[in-house]
């Protein structure tokens, strides 16, 4: 008997409708299209045609760890991400959607910089560090961007982490997009990495750890397939933050710039802390496109060097 798309579609999604997947439909579609090697539209648009054997049985071992909790990105081995597709697995944190506007501040932040005056010859590149980098997905979706708009020439990344692991996905995304030799990799607990970088820096990202402890169990299953230690920001969520801004003052050029994810639950709690933390400095809270906060921002005083 001939096993048909439109039939593996059907089975795949009733099967996951029974699990916790929040989207069988679309669960079922983006196995059965990784299986074989095909895009969703092309499984729409032929529903009849037919699948071998070998192939149905990959799609409903799949299916099992699909039905079990594991994440889409995990099993396929790629997440996309700022409109392109990352490499990750349990060694890193799957990059969400929220931490797009993360990218696009930090793009905005450095095009103003790079076009506020002219760049004579022999002028330092503007240096960027990513901080608890995981995959990647920041600074190289930030290289990618600067490439496009011909700034990359400009700008030298540095990526850190605390897992040797993770930082192992990261080069791997960065060699992939074509930005590695823009880009330095450092293992080390936020600040205190090996090799050391050039400081100060002028700007700095961080997408930390930032779910409260006790929130942690309750998360998705899916989540228990991510490293906790990326997931993890202490009792209140923002221990890891506070250890990143008492740092700040020594990696920052005079007038640079710290771009911090937050949950969206901490908007008032997190630029507290960044006031408490920086006299002086100037803090604002950033929203995403769902008018969540989503970003802190944090300014060091003085007058930025010519980058």
């Amino acid at each position: 008997m001939v096993t048909r798309v439109g039939a593996l579609l059907r089975e795949g999604t009733e099967r996951l409708k029974a699990s916790e997947s929040e989207s069988p439909r679309l669960d079922a579609e983006l196995l059965l299209g990784f299986v074989l090697g095909v895009e969703r539209t092309s499984l729409l648009a032929y529903p009849e045609a037919p699948v071998g054997d070998g192939q149905v049985g990959v799609y409903r071992v799949l299916l099992d760890r699909r039905a079990a909790g594991e994440p889409i990105a995990y099993i396929r081995g790629v997440k996309e991400f700022f409109g392109l597709a990352f490499a990750v697995d349990p060694r890193v944190l799957i990059p969400r959607p929220d931490t797009e506007t993360l990218v696009e501040l930090a793009r905005d932040a450095i095009r103003t910089r790079l076009s506020a005056a002219p760049r004579p010859p022999g002028t330092p590149p503007f240096r960027v560090w990513d901080v608890a980098t995981g995959s990647g997905a920041v600074p190289v979706a930030l290289a990618v961007t600067l490439r496009r708009l011909r700034y990359l020439e400009h700008v030298m990344f540095v990526m850190s982490d605390l897992s040797r692991d993770a930082l192992g996905v990261a080069v791997e995304n960065a060699v992939a997009h074509g930005v590695a030799d823009r880009i330095e990799a450092a293992v080390g607990d936020l600040f205190q990495v090996e090799p050391p970088p050039a400081i100060p820096v002028d700007l700095v990202t961080a997408n930390l750890p930032y779910v409260p402890s006790g929130v942690v169990p309750t998360l998705p299953a899916a989540t228990g397939f991510e490293p906790l230690l990326a997931l993890d920001g202490g009792p209140d969520g923002l221990d890891l933050v506070r250890r990143l801004l008492d740092g700040l003052p020594a990696i920052l050029m005079p007038g640079g710039q710290a771009l911090l994810e937050i949950g969206h639950d901490q908007g008032e709690s997190a630029p507290a802390e960044a006031r408490a933390h920086l006299d002086g400095w100037s803090v604002a809270v950033h929203r995403d496109l769902a008018g969540r906060p989503r970003v802190l921002s944090v300014g060091a005083p003085g007058e930025p060097p010519v980058r």
